[in-house]
């Protein structure tokens, strides 16, 4: 870095920021700043380091970076004369103003203007106090929206979320309701069954053959297999010609409720052998109310178990009980979005769902409520894009020391003009009163800020994919 030299009054009015300025402040700014030049390669301002210096670009080229995920990112490269950088919120009495939001380094020798923060902030109060109490209540006021709306988005997305949720609870409780009703009925018409073929008309050890009968039936059900719509339809002819031949009325209601239940013809011939002729109606009337009845109990088992699966997954996706930050395993808050999705998503929905995941991918350090948030915002942009019809994606992977994990869909993509703009806060394409605009900002500053990655997307008609990427390692101090 070379000596430091002044700026003549004259040259410093030619900068856009200072042509009005009185001569008294004209005077200030050169007594009170350094032309101070650069060789290329060389940076001027460091990012997160304590900001000391106001500057303006006087010549040459400067590119402006950001870190991301340790990498730093090029956001800006500019030549124009007058441009400023550095302590740009001097004015602001607060932790924001005091350290540096980028990086600035010179591409080709640079000379620049620079003002000390201090200062510069005393000086201006004075000369515009007026303007200083604006910026500053402007850049409250800002911080304070986008904190409400950023909530206001949080509660639009749990809000959709619990509805889903809601559904998805609503449907095994129903079905568990019904078939309790529906068990109801048919334990009293077993017991009916078991009193008329007891009531002397069948011998003991009949009785205990047709009882053993039943144990298998019962075992062959909980095991059942899944059959073609033509499976089940050949075995309940083959099933109802046999019934038929044996005299056995109502073949039709009887088959179908030996075949989902996994029996066959074979399984009858052990009951005819069982019982005698005269028995034989009430027997297989008796074994198919058993058959019933252990497929009605399968039916609220599964029902349970269903709801039981979508509270744990409601509970992985709020994270209640759990430590903010932790080591985690990243599939698990990724299922647990699927499952609150699970009514917009699957072949009801028009949606189908592939999920790809790196099994072998180690444990990171997160905070996996706000990675949640999101997934959430991720999944539920790409099923809005697709608008009933297509493929969402959710593929895991590892590039280097960070965990990917990648969120697609097969709509109609992103337009590159829109493409440049989707992480400002307040941008959106969706219609009024559809989206705020936050969900990408809040994704980016979760992922950026909190969790020192990057999420970024490429995309074209029928193939767009947000990918987001996690450091492996926690950062020494955090």
């Amino acid at each position: 870095m070379s000596a430091p030299a002044r700026l003549a009054p004259e040259e410093l009015r030619t900068l856009f920021l200072f042509a009005d300025l009185t001569d008294e402040q004209v005077t200030w700014i050169v007594e009170n700043s350094d032309v101070v030049a650069m060789p290329a390669g060389e940076d001027i301002v460091t990012e997160g380091e304590a900001s000391r210096c106001f500057y303006v670009l006087l010549s040459g080229t400067i590119s402006m970076s950001r870190l991301v995920g340790g990498d730093p990112v090029e956001t800006t490269r500019t030549d124009q004369r007058g441009v400023y950088f550095g302590a740009t919120q001097f004015y602001l009495d607060d932790e924001s103003a005091r350290i540096y939001g980028a990086s600035v380094r010179a591409i080709t020798d640079v000379t620049v203007l620079a003002l000390p923060a201090a200062e510069f902030a005393r000086a201006f109060a004075q000369w515009f106090p007026m303007a200083v109490h604006l910026l500053e209540g402007m850049m409250l006021g800002m911080r304070r929206s986008n904190s409400q709306v950023a909530e206001r988005e949080r509660l639009l997305a749990l809000g959709k979320l619990s509805a889903g949720l809601t559904h998805e609870l609503n449907n095994p409780a129903a079905a568990a309701g019904r078939a309790a009703d529906t068990l109801r009925d048919k334990v009293a018409g077993m017991r009916a069954k078991l009193a008329m073929i007891a009531d002397g008309k069948i011998a003991g050890a009949q009785l205990k053959k047709l009882v053993m009968a039943q144990d298998e039936f019962v075992k062959k059900v909980r095991h059942a297999p899944a059959l073609s719509p033509l499976e089940a339809t050949d075995r309940e002819d083959e099933l109802s010609d046999w019934l038929d031949d044996r005299g056995i009325e109502g073949s039709w209601d009887l088959a179908p409720v030996f075949v989902a239940g996994g029996l066959g013809v074979e399984d009858l011939e052990a009951v005819h052998a069982a019982a005698n002729e005269t028995t034989l109606e009430g027997a297989v009337r008796w074994l198919a109310y058993t058959v019933e009845t252990e497929s009605l109990l399968r039916e609220i088992l599964d029902a349970t178990s269903r709801i039981s699966d979508l509270v744990l997954a409601a509970k992985q996706y709020s994270q209640m009980d759990r430590a903010p930050h932790r080591f985690i395993d990243v599939h698990e808050g990724l299922d647990a979005t699927l499952v609150m999705f699970g009514r917009k998503l699957g072949e009801e929905a028009g949606i189908g769902i592939v999920k790809e995941y790196d099994r072998t991918l180690p444990l990171i350090p997160a905070y996996p409520a706000e990675l949640n948030q999101v997934w959430t915002n991720l999944i539920d942009n790409a099923i809005d894009a697709m608008d009933g019809s297509g493929t969402l994606t959710v593929r895991t992977g590892r590039v280097d020391d960070c965990v990917v994990v990648e969120i697609g869909d097969t709509g109609s993509g992103i337009a590159p003009e829109v493409r440049q703009r989707i992480f400002e806060p307040f941008f959106t394409t969706k219609p009024v009163g559809r989206g705020t605009g936050l969900g990408l900002d809040v994704s980016y500053r979760v992922v950026v800020t909190r969790h020192r990655g990057d999420l970024s997307v490429t995309s074209e008609p029928g193939d767009t994919r947000f990918r987001v990427r996690l450091p492996i390692t926690e950062e020494p101090g955090a």
